[in-house]
């Protein structure tokens, strides 16, 4: 069981499956939350233990496309909790079916502002509170897709396939600061909408959310210090 009493983690995209996950790992570890979602309602509808916390802040409504919301949001962390120790960047989305010739610019742009710009901005946005602590770890989701392009999924692959390099790059400039970038590749996750897509698939092959969030709190913690700029698949038996 790792501690995470000291540690004040952001977390992007906690209303989705796998930021539910994360975020209840990381209370489980003792963590101070910073939640980041879109609509200003919906973290109150899944975390009511949350709402009167002093260990948790309601980052919401924040766009994380918009550069100055997010800085809004990693200062406003700041000022509640006088400290940012880890981010963690679940916002994502997929969308796929189509030739790369019949991609649409629409579904180009979503795909690469859910994906890359979003992790962007968050990492743009903390890393300056991090460098000045000289420590810090930052985990991002990636995808198995990022390592090849598959048919039909263009515009899906080369976003993810961007955050791995991000992730890369931003792990050369930081190590020397002290600080931990990493990536996960999930496979595919266990979520209600992936089973609604492939309702006949074998769904104990799939990674569950929870056991991803539990590979993120390896990554977040002392435990993974050497480990700077992975990208570790975690597939389950997909």
């Amino acid at each position: 069981m790792f501690d995470f009493s000291k540690r004040v983690v952001v977390i992007t995209g906690a209303a989705g499956n796998l930021g539910i996950a994360v975020t209840r790992a990381f209370q489980a570890a003792g963590a101070k939350l910073a939640l980041v979602d879109r609509s200003p309602s919906r973290l109150q509808q899944i975390y009511p233990d949350l709402i009167d916390s002093p260990n948790c802040f309601f980052a919401a409504p924040v766009d994380l496309n918009e550069a100055d919301a997010v800085e809004k949001m990693a200062n406003e962390t700041l000022s509640r909790f006088d400290r940012i120790d880890i981010l963690v960047n679940t916002v994502g989305g997929y969308r796929a079916g189509v030739p790369l010739h019949e991609t649409s610019l629409t579904d180009w742009d979503l795909l690469f502002n859910l994906n890359a710009r979003s992790t962007f901005f968050a990492c743009r946005a903390v890393v300056p509170h991090l460098i000045r602590r000289a420590s810090g770890k930052i985990i991002n989701i990636a995808s198995r897709a990022a390592l090849g392009g598959e048919a039909y999924a263009a515009a899906y692959s080369a976003s993810k396939t961007a955050v791995v390099r991000l992730t890369e790059s931003l792990a050369a400039e930081l190590k020397d600061a002290g600080i931990n970038v990493n990536c996960v590749l999930p496979g595919l996750i266990d979520t209600p909408q992936n089973r609604q897509a492939i309702p006949n698939a074998d769904y104990s092959r799939w990674v569950k959310p929870e056991e991803l969030a539990e590979v993120i709190l390896f990554l977040a913690s002392e435990s993974a210090s050497p480990i700077c700029g992975a990208a570790l698949p975690v597939y389950g038996r997909s």
